[in-house]
């Protein structure tokens, strides 16, 4: 990512139809024709053109062309989940740092798919947004191409990036899954598994914590993980243990993705008669709040969601009214919630 992802050059750079037309080899009429009345032009025509919309990252943007100068007040926010807690509470967060200045918020539900991201981001840039929230820091190509083409500033949320140019508010993920892990090695369990679900970005570097604990303590076993791509729900955590049990019987703690695949291998414990710690310990991640209630309570991660949702838009307003951050990366951190269940 450049450090136009920073928002220091936003008026600048952005590429044109003229550009898209020298591209493609064709007249400027041509090409606006392709995208605005593709009928009208021969296939051929319009697959050179919108090949080279594809390949440029050109973005029509039809409040640029009104008044290419103004603010539009709009903040484009997406996110992978509208229906999960922990997005709402990052958004309850946004709403909240912004409602003052009277900002409009165009959220976007991606249901981490990046060709939905990739759609919701190509809709959202034609309002001429101020600014880009987004959740997490692995993006397509397509997605890469039309943020470097917007100019418009961003900050990732959820996970700290790399690159000190580019705007994060969040914590590691990757440290987090370590912690959790060594907190179940520390307390003598030494065969903990893990069970992921979704096995989105934030999910593969809670594992890759776990991984790494592992390995220190010399207890890597590639049979003690078990990770679907389904989306998490508390009935897979339940399915999920099964399968965990039937693979390594002997397992004596399990480091479950987030509190919804807790829930259910607690559950599932309950209906098969294991004891929970003394048999199975069970941790989860993001700390919900049924977690705290769940008999036996739930071990899991504290995250700060909401902060998480304010600060990263506190931020974004900032780099907006051209002022400079004290600080690119906001590392919030998180909190290991020891309870019952380990």
């Amino acid at each position: 990512m450049t450090k136009t992802r920073t928002g220091k050059s936003r008026a600048s750079g952005r590429i044109t139809l003229a550009a898209v037309a020298q591209h493609a080899g064709v007249a400027t009429m041509t090409a606006s024709r392709a995208i605005s009345q593709p009928e009208l032009v021969s296939p051929e025509l319009r697959g050179r053109v919108e090949r080279s919309v594809a390949e440029l990252g050109y973005l029509p943007n039809r409040a640029a062309r009104a008044l290419a100068s103004a603010h539009s007040n709009v903040i484009v926010v997406l996110v992978p989940s509208l229906s999960n807690a922990v997005f709402t509470a990052v958004l309850a967060g946004i709403q909240d740092a912004l409602d003052a200045d009277d900002y409009q918020l165009l959220i976007g539900n991606t249901r981490y798919s990046d060709a939905k991201e990739e759609k919701l981001l190509g809709i959202y840039l034609q309002s001429n947004p101020d600014g880009i929230l987004l959740c997490g820091l692995s993006h397509s190509e397509r997605v890469e191409k039309m943020l470097v083409s917007s100019r418009v500033p961003i900050v990732s949320m959820m996970d700290l990036a790399g690159d000190p140019d580019q705007l994060s508010v969040g914590f590691s993920q990757f440290d987090a899954g370590h912690a959790m892990t060594r907190y179940l090695i520390d307390k003598g369990h030494t065969r903990i598994g893990f069970i992921g679900a979704q096995l989105d970005e934030r999910t593969l570097r809670r594992a890759g914590g776990y991984r790494k604990a592992m390995d220190e303590a010399g207890l890597a076993d590639p049979r003690l993980q078990v990770m679907v791509g389904d989306p998490s729900t508390i009935t897979l955590g339940a399915e999920l243990l099964g399968r965990m049990l039937a693979r390594v019987p002997d397992c004596d703690a399990i480091f479950c993705c987030n509190d919804d695949l807790a829930h259910g291998a607690i559950y599932q414990c309950q209906r098969r008669g294991i004891r929970v710690p003394e048999q199975l310990a069970i941790c989860g991640f993001n700390d919900l709040p049924a977690s705290a209630w769940m008999n036996p309570s739930v071990t899991t991660i504290g995250t700060p969601r909401y902060r998480i949702g304010f600060e990263s838009a506190m931020l974004l307003r900032s780099v907006i009214k051209g002022e400079t951050p004290a600080a690119t990366q906001i590392d919030l951190g998180f909190t290991l919630m020891a309870r019952e269940s380990a």
